[in-house]
């Protein structure tokens, strides 16, 4: 069975106001009637829940923002070896390469060296 609140009927019309025919003239009197301190202590709790909720997000962006930071530093640290070790594979293809051609086998060497002074 549901909960009813128990009306308060009001023995006399006033006559300030104009009560139509079939108007249900109950007052309904609330239980609970909060004073200005409640309401106030209500509001600063909302507020700290609200601020809490902002912070507690405000944090998980920026932890995601240091692992990305982190990722990023060890991404650019990755590329840099990966170019030093594509320098590294140039330049030894490059000298075998130059020892195995042809005009490397022709060559002889000089007989008389001098320098220009």
């Amino acid at each position: 069975m549901a909960y009813q609140r128990t009306p308060t009927y009001s023995a006399t019309r006033r006559a300030s106001q104009n009560w139509n025919r079939n108007q249900n003239t109950a007052q309904f009197k609330s239980s609970v009637k909060l004073g200005p301190v409640a309401h106030t202590v209500i509001v600063a709790l909302m507020i700290t829940v609200l601020g809490l909720i902002y912070l507690t997000q405000a944090t998980k962006a920026t932890s995601y923002d240091y692992q990305a930071s982190e990722l990023d530093a060890k991404i650019a640290e990755l590329d840099a070896r990966k170019s030093e070790m594509e320098v590294q594979n140039a330049r030894l293809t490059a000298l075998e390469t130059v020892k195995a051609s042809n005009v490397a086998k022709a060559m002889t060497q000089p007989s008389d060296v001098s320098y220009t002074e």
